[in-house]
C-alpha cells in the first residue's frame, strides 16, 4: 500500500491503544504516552519500506524488484526490526524512556504498538496484486491479495479524517480534512474514480467525523468503526475479486479450451468493487506456448456495464459489440521454450524471474505485463543488452519463481494467492 495509507491507519491503531489503556496519573503523562504511542505505531506501520536502501545490492531494476518488499516485509525478520525500533526511541527520546520506567500500562501499550504497526503493514501490503513472501525462508512463495488498489481513498477518508478530528486546533482540522477530501476530489474529476464512489467517501468523512468530534479525548466509538469499515470494505473486497476471477477465468476458456488459465493478477479500481484490471497467464503445454492478455472486467455487468468504469483506467480497453463484462486492452504470446532457456543461460533473468508473475519476454527485453500501465513507465523492464558484458548478480533473494508453472520447475509448484 502506498504510505498515506500505512501512516493514517498506524496513527489511527496507536491512538485507538491509547484510549484502551488506563490513564496516567496526571495529564502531562497522559499527553505524552499518547505522543509516544502515536509515533511508535506511525513508524512500526512504514519502518519496513526502509528496504528502499538495499536496491543498489543489484543493479536495477532488479535492486528494487527483488529487495523491495523483500526480507523487511517478513514475520521472521519483522522482530529485529521491532527491537531496532524500540533502541532507537529508547535512545533519542528521554522523556519516553522515563514513562517506561514509571509506567506498566506505556511498557504494555509500547511493545503491541510495535506488534500491531509491522503486523498492519505486512497485512496492507499483502491486500494488492505485488504480493509480498511473509513467511520466508520456510516458505518463500510469493502471496497475492489482489483485493485492494495499491492507492486507496477509503482508508485515507475513514482512517485520516477521523484523526483528523482529534488535532486540537480548528484551523489544522480544517486543513486536514479539506486535503484528504480534496486527493479523491481530483482523482474523480479527472475520471479515476466514480463520483458514486466520491459521495461514499464524503458521508463516510461525515459520519466519522461527526462521530469523532462527539468522542472527544476518551471516546473509541469512531475509532472502533473506522477499524470496522476498513475490514468491511476489505471483505467486499475480497468476495468481488473472486467473483472478477471466475468472470475471467470463464471467458478466457470459452475462447480457448486448449489453453490453461495459470493465473489471473487483479487490481480494483479506486473506491470501486464494481470494476477490476486483470492480466491472465494461459499455458498451452502441447503448443510450447503462452499468452498474457490484460483488460478490465465488470463483476456487476448488468448494473455497471465494463464500458462505464472509470475512464482513465479502463487504459484503452475497449469491449467488443454488445459486451457487458469484459474489454481486452492487450494480448502477448510467448514462447515456453524461449522463456526456460533464458531462465538457464541468462543468470540476470533468472534473477529477474523471481519476481515476475507475468513475464513478457522476447530476444531483448523482459518485462512483467503488471506494470505496463504504470505512470513512470514499466519500471520491470530488463533490457538483455545492458546486461550482456556484466557478472553474475550476487545477493539475489531466494524468492520462489512465481511462474515455476511456466518454468516447468518441479520442486515448487504456482504463486498462491488469497
Amino acid at each position: 500500500m502506498d504510505n498515506l495509507s500505512h501512516s493514517v491507519v498506524g496513527l489511527a491503531a496507536g491512538e485507538l491503544l491509547h484510549r484502551c489503556l488506563p490513564p496516567e496519573p496526571d495529564s502531562l503523562r497522559q499527553g505524552l504516552r499518547r505522543r509516544f504511542l502515536l509515533l511508535a505505531c506511525w513508524l512500526a506501520s512504514n519502518f519496513p519500506d526502509l528496504d528502499i536502501v538495499l536496491s543498489p545490492l543489484l543493479p536495477a531494476p532488479l535492486g528494487y524488484l527483488l529487495h523491495h518488499r523483500g526480507h523487511t516485509h517478513t514475520v521472521l525478520y519483522a522482530f529485529p526490526q521491532a527491537v531496532l525500533l524500540a533502541g532507537l526511541m529508547w535512545l533519542l527520546w528521554p522523556a519516553a524512556r522515563r514513562l517506561l520506567r514509571e509506567s506498566r500500562s506505556a511498557r504494555i501499550g509500547f511493545g503491541v504498538a510495535l506488534l500491531v504497526g509491522f503486523g498492519l503493514h505486512l497485512l496492507m501490503d499483502y491486500l494488492n496484486s505485488y504480493g509480498i513472501h511473509p513467511f520466508h525462508p520456510f516458505d518463500s512463495h510469493w502471496l497475492y491479495g489482489d483485493m485492494v488498489f495499491i492507492l486507496e481513498p477509503v482508508f485515507w477518508v475513514a482512517f485520516g479524517v477521523t484523526m483528523a478530528m482529534t488535532v486540537r486546533r480548528p484551523a489544522w482540522r480544517i486543513l486536514f480534512v479539506a486535503l484528504l477530501l480534496g486527493a479523491p476530489l481530483y482523482f474523480t474529476i479527472h475520471e479515476f474514480l466514480t463520483w458514486t464512489g466520491y459521495a461514499v467517501l464524503c458521508l463516510i468523512a461525515i459520519v466519522l467525523g461527526l462521530m469523532q468530534h462527539r468522542a472527544g479525548t476518551h471516546g473509541t466509538r469512531a475509532l472502533v468503526l473506522a477499524f470496522m469499515l476498513g475490514l468491511g470494505f476489505v471483505g467486499v473486497q475480497g468476495a468481488a475479486s473472486r467473483t472478477a476471477r471466475h468472470a475471467v477465468t470463464a471467458i478466457l476458456q470459452s475462447k480457448d479450451p486448449a489453453s490453461h488459465v495459470a493465473d489471473i493478477s487483479l487490481s480494483s479500481f479506486p473506491t470501486n468493487p464494481v470494476c477490476w484490471a486483470f492480466v491472465s497467464v494461459e499455458s498451452n503445454a502441447a503448443a510450447g506456448s503462452y499468452r498474457l492478455r490484460r483488460g478490465t472486467v465488470s463483476v456487476l455487468p448488468d448494473l455497471v456495464p465494463v464500458a462505464a468504469c472509470p475512464a482513465n483506467f479502463l487504459d484503452g480497453a475497449v469491449p467488443e459489440q454488445g459486451e457487458r463484462t469484459i474489454a481486452f486492452a492487450q494480448e502477448v504470446h510467448g514462447s515456453l521454450a524461449l522463456l526456460r532457456d533464458l531462465k538457464e543461460r541468462n543468470c540476470h533473468f533468472r534473477a529477474w524471474m523471481r519476481f515476475a508473475r507475468a513475464p513478457m519476454v522476447s530476444d531483448k527485453e523482459a518485462s512483467d505485463l503488471r506494470f505496463s500501465a504504470s505512470p513512470r513507465g514499466n519500471f520491470t523492464a530488463l533490457d538483455f543488452e545492458e546486461f550482456r558484458q556484466k557478472e553474475c548478480p550476487k545477493h539475489v533473494p531466494q524468492w520462489d519463481f512465481p511462474r515455476a508453472d511456466l518454468l516447468d520447475v518441479p520442486w515448487q509448484s504456482t504463486a498462491r494467492r488469497h
